[in-house]
This record gives structure tokens, sequence and C-alpha cells, in this order.
């Protein structure tokens, strides 16, 4: 089929534009869920998949839908790595680094140091009553995680952040159709001199474990610290971000998490399933495949909508409205599914829940401004800044704050 085809068969993608992407999103993509769940965009020259079982079959199918294709930007930047690879080459690049982000090694490495770091972000600005939590709670906590799972202490957190900065500039650059730039080019070598040197003089240490098992190049290596490092920033401070968006942004969700805090791990996910971090994932057709009423031919790209299917009102009832006691959010897709499922999610839920109980504990009054404004982005989704105002007079007691070891 013929562009001009898809577009006369699928009328209600034909008309979407990348803003509609872009800002507020939810509206479009209940409109193609409803009427073309996977649909042919013009806008990004691609199918768009917002349905929740299509997007599950695409997720789980890397035989079919693959991310081993020319066009994936991010190896074009670092080079191939368990994100830009497929199959067995795919296990080769992820095996050397699961077992490092198991649940109980990432509670045990990381659960008491996360929860410190967190209220020691918060605690230097309690006498102030006011801050934006994601330039001072989210976006570090991120970095310090990431830098402390990987032994890149020697890196002050400016440092790790201009190299996720580069990276993206980088991914974006190719995106648009751009080659990668220089400035990306130096952070990537500064970064990579410091993966060398943290294998070489840092004994036990994860990246020097993982040289030593000799399943992966040195380059290989390199490229998956790499996107470990770019994915844990991104991802985990938009997560973290957005649920504390979400949460004081909504007085009555709020009041019943802070009189239960049972139900913070409930938020957090509740926060997932609304806005995801990451909201589209894209995949390349291996073969001809019909998918809904969709004829996806060899080559075509296809772009999984996590945040439309996670609005999927056949699976999540009312799913425009937050709920932290929602029963079923063990069905939301925003880690994926399948073999690209995130092998950082337990470090990425741990440092959000932790973020959420800090806020609780040290300002418990704190509440979002009126200036506040909504997440955007095509891929990755976080507001801009998250303002929050709390009484200064009523500050916690924050003895117990301590730099974590």
């Amino acid at each position: 089929m013929d562009p001009v085809d898809r577009t006369a068969r699928f009328p209600v993608g034909a008309v979407v534009t990348l803003e509609d992407l872009t800002g507020d999103m939810h509206p479009c993509l209940a409109r193609l869920r409803t009427a073309e769940p996977v649909s042919w965009l013009p806008a990004i020259g691609g199918w768009l998949v917002t349905g929740r079982d299509p997007a599950l079959a695409v997720l789980r199918d890397a035989d079919s839908f693959t991310v081993d294709d020319p066009r994936f930007s991010t190896a074009r930047v670092v080079g191939p790595s368990m994100l830009s690879t497929d199959g067995a080459d795919h296990a080769r690049h992820r095996a050397p680094f699961a077992g490092a982000f198991r649940h109980a090694v990432v509670m045990d490495g990381f659960g008491d140091w996360t929860a410190i770091e967190a209220r020691r972000l918060l605690a230097g600005h309690l006498a102030i009553g006011r801050c934006d939590l994601r330039a001072v709670l989210a976006a570090p906590l991120a970095v310090g995680v990431i830098a402390r799972a990987l032994n890149l202490g020697e890196a002050d957190p400016d440092r790790v952040l201009g190299w996720y900065r580069a990276i993206v500039a980088g991914v974006e650059g190719v995106n648009a159709g751009r080659e990668v730039g220089d400035g990306t080019r130096r952070a990537v070598a500064d970064l990579r001199r410091t993966v060398d040197r943290t294998v070489r003089d840092s004994a036990g240490s994860l990246l020097a474990e993982v040289a030593e098992g000799g399943s992966l190049t040195a380059d290989e290596l390199f490229s998956n610290t790499a996107v470990l490092m770019f994915g844990a920033i991104e991802t985990s401070e938009g997560m973290t971000a957005n649920a504390l968006a979400h949460l004081l942004g909504d007085a009555a969700q709020l009041e019943a998490v802070a009189a239960d805090r049972s139900l913070v791990a409930n938020a957090v996910e509740e926060s997932l399933r609304m806005e995801p971090a990451a909201t589209l994932v894209d995949r390349y057709a291996t073969r001809a495949v019909e998918l809904a009423g969709a004829s996806i031919s060899v080559g075509d790209l296809v772009s999984v909508s996590l945040a439309g299917a996670n609005r999927d009102p056949t699976v999540f009832a009312d799913p425009d409205r937050f709920d932290s006691g929602r029963p079923n959010l063990n069905l939301q897709l925003a880690f994926v599914r399948g073999p690209h499922t995130c092998l950082g999610l337990h470090l990425a839920r741990l440092q959000t829940i932790a973020a959420v109980e800090a806020v609780l504990d040290l300002v418990p009054d704190a509440r979002l401004r009126d200036d506040f404004q909504p997440a955007r982005g095509l891929v990755f989704r976080k507001p801009a800044t998250v303002p929050v105002t709390w009484n200064p007079a009523m500050e916690a007691t924050v003895s117990t704050v301590r730099s974590p070891a």
C-alpha cells in the first residue's frame, strides 16, 4: 500500500501533527485508539500503535518488529548496544549487566542510600518555602544513583549531566538528519576515558566485572554504559518529576497517600501509567504483518505509544483519572514488555518512591504552584519545572538527614 492509499485508509492518523503528539497528546491518542488503534501517520512517516493489545504484540515479537536497523539513532552516536540489537546479540549485550539490576541487589545496594540522598537534596531548601522539585530533587537524584551504579564517582554531577545532554543532543541531531556534532563527539570521548579508567582502577566495580567476563569488547562495554547512563537519567528524572507533579497537583490523592504510605508505590505506578517518561518506542518491521487491521510492510517504522496503550479504556477504567488505588497497575506498559523490558526498572521505582517519601516527610504541606505547566515531549515527556511552595514555619525536623556514605 503506497503512502497515498495509507492516508486515505487511515483518515484520523492522516491529520495528526507533531504538536498533537508533543503537547496535550492524550485527546489525540484517544481518537486514534478508538478509530485506528494501529494508524499510518504521515507526521512521523510510520505507523503509530495506541491500543494496548497490538502494542503488547509488537513489543513481545522481536522477530517481526526489531530495533536492529540503521535508522536507530542511539547506535549512531555511541555504537551498538543492548538498546539497538535483538536476538542472540541483544542477549550477549544485556546479560553481563542484568545481575546488578535484580530487585534484591538493587534494594541491598541502593535502598538506604537513595532514601538518605533524596532527603539530603531536599533538606537545604526547607527554610525557603519554595523550589523546583525537578531541578532540586528529580534530576540530581537520577544522576547520583546511576553514577553510583556505574561507579563513576570521580565525575561530579555537572560533568555527568554534560555527558548526558551531549548524547541527547547527538541523538536528536541524528533524528533530524544531521551528523553527530563535535560537542557530542568530545563528550562521548570524555565519557569513554572515564569508563576505561573505571575498568582499570576500580576492581570489583560493575564495569570492571563486566570487562573481566570477556563477553563484550571494550567498545561494547562503553556503548552499553552510555545507554544505561542516558536511559537512567532521562527516564528516571522524568518519572520522578511526573510522579511528584501528579501527586502534588491532586489534593484528594495526596491526602490519601499521605494517610496511607502503603499507597506510595501504587501512586508512582499510576503516574507511570498516566504519563510514561518515555512515551514512544520505535521498531522496524522485518516482514509483512497484519496488525489490528493495518497492513504493515517490510521496513516500515512502527512506533508504539506507551502513553496510548496505558490509557486503553478496555483495560483501565476511567483511564484519564489519577487513582493511586487502581487495582490492575501491573498491566501498564511504561517499562515496555518483551526482550527490551527496562533493565533498570527496580532502580527507577526505588528512586521515585524515595523522592515522594522525602517530600511527604519533609514538606508535607507542599503544593504545586499555579504556574505549573504539564509535561511535554514527543518521545520523552516531563514538565520543564515542578514548582512547589510550602509554609517554611511548618518544615519538618531534619536532624536525621545526613550525607549517604
